[in-house]
């Protein structure tokens, strides 16, 4: 079947519960993963990459520009580390990676959290070639971007997670400071990007992980009080530039999902269906007509699995999740890893591009 729209349009009538075309889709991948598919594939780069699965978006980024001291690569102090995060945390391993230290974590005092070096500046961020970064597609596909925005991963990072989690209860006041210190950081930088790039960007992408495997990792008292203020912000923020407003989020959060469509969130990104409460049908029964997929197609299944395995598990996911609109298919990872067989996510998207046809 021949397509009827761009991808573009296609992601769009998805976000507003239209049934487009055929069901929108999304590679997110880690550079090593990306590699190894352009090798299987005989593939040029990533470009040629997003084409061959029918990838539908295209991501722009900001640049740093700021003092060499905070640079996120250069000038690393601990001979582990790859990554220098915006508040001065220093991380090994994969993408971000993980925490090296925990600098505030014996912080008590609104004073100690102002006297902190490392807090950082909107300003350093360079926003100027977003928009042209976004128009060289022409507007054929939907543009994620604005800044990932992961303001409780970075206070975990900062007073370490049970320090974090026993200030939230013992000393709410500094718990709300870190959090609403790293919120704001990156709503003002989003805030120059959306006003630098002007209708270029379809899409705020953001993260934040909240569940884990069997629950959320915090209450919902918790939750209601210190996360969902800011989450709010950045749907109202997104909204104000006219973006669709995603979050990332792994694991359990079903109990979360009323809280976040009563904020205007228009969608969530991973959804791990065989995370406690996170069965597809239910989800797209109780909150499919209000929530965005976007997603779904469970990774652990496609790591352990066939590609007959892969193929079957892309059609059950389609059949539940495509009616009405309201869905985007990927893996329910943002970052896929090596480990994760790329004969596997190729039939996926083939699968895709097969069965996901609407008329």
């Amino acid at each position: 079947m021949n397509s009827t729209m761009t991808s573009r349009q296609r992601v769009l009538t998805a976000f507003a519960h239209r049934e487009p075309d055929r069901v929108p889709c999304w590679l997110g991948a880690s550079p090593e993963w990306r590699a190894l598919a352009r090798d299987f594939l005989g593939l040029a780069d990533d470009e040629a990459l997003s084409e061959y699965i029918g990838d539908d978006f295209r991501r722009v980024h900001s640049a740093y520009a700021g003092p060499e001291k905070n640079h996120p690569t250069r000038g690393l102090t601990n001979p582990d580390a790859t990554y220098r995060t915006p508040f001065g945390v220093e991380r090994y391993g994969y993408g971000y990676g993980m925490p090296l230290h925990e600098p505030l974590k014996e912080a008590q005092t609104l004073a100690e959290i102002d006297g902190y070096e490392w807090w950082p500046n909107p300003e350093w961020i360079d926003v100027s070639g977003v928009r042209d970064a976004a128009l060289q597609y022409d507007r054929r596909y939907a543009i994620l971007g604005g800044e990932w925005s992961p303001f409780w991963h970075d206070a975990i990072d900062l007073l370490g997670f049970d320090g974090l989690i026993y200030a939230m209860h013992d000393n709410p006041d500094v718990a709300n400071e870190v959090i609403t210190r790293c919120a704001d950081y990156y709503l003002a930088v989003s805030r120059r990007i959306f006003e630098a790039s002007g209708d270029a960007i379809d899409v705020f992408f953001i993260g934040n992980d909240l569940g884990a495997q069997n629950g959320p990792m915090i209450g919902p008292r918790q939750f209601k009080r210190f996360i969902l203020p800011h989450l709010r912000r950045y749907v109202d923020l997104g909204h104000e530039f006219g973006k669709v407003v995603v979050l990332h989020c792994d694991g359990s959060i079903r109990h979360f999902m009323p809280d976040l469509i009563a904020a205007g969130l228009d969608g969530i990104q991973s959804v791990q269906p065989y995370c406690a409460g996170m069965e597809l049908d239910g989800l797209k029964r109780d909150f499919g007509e209000k929530m965005s997929f976007f997603g779904c197609v469970d990774t652990q299944a496609l790591i352990e699995g066939t590609k007959e395995e892969a193929r079957q598990l892309t059609i059950d996911t389609l059949n539940t999740m495509m009616p009405g609109g309201g869905f985007i298919a990927s893996p329910s990872h943002d970052y896929l890893l090596p480990e994760t067989p790329v004969e596997n996510v190729i039939v996926m998207y083939e699968t895709i591009k097969e069965c996901g046809w609407y008329r």
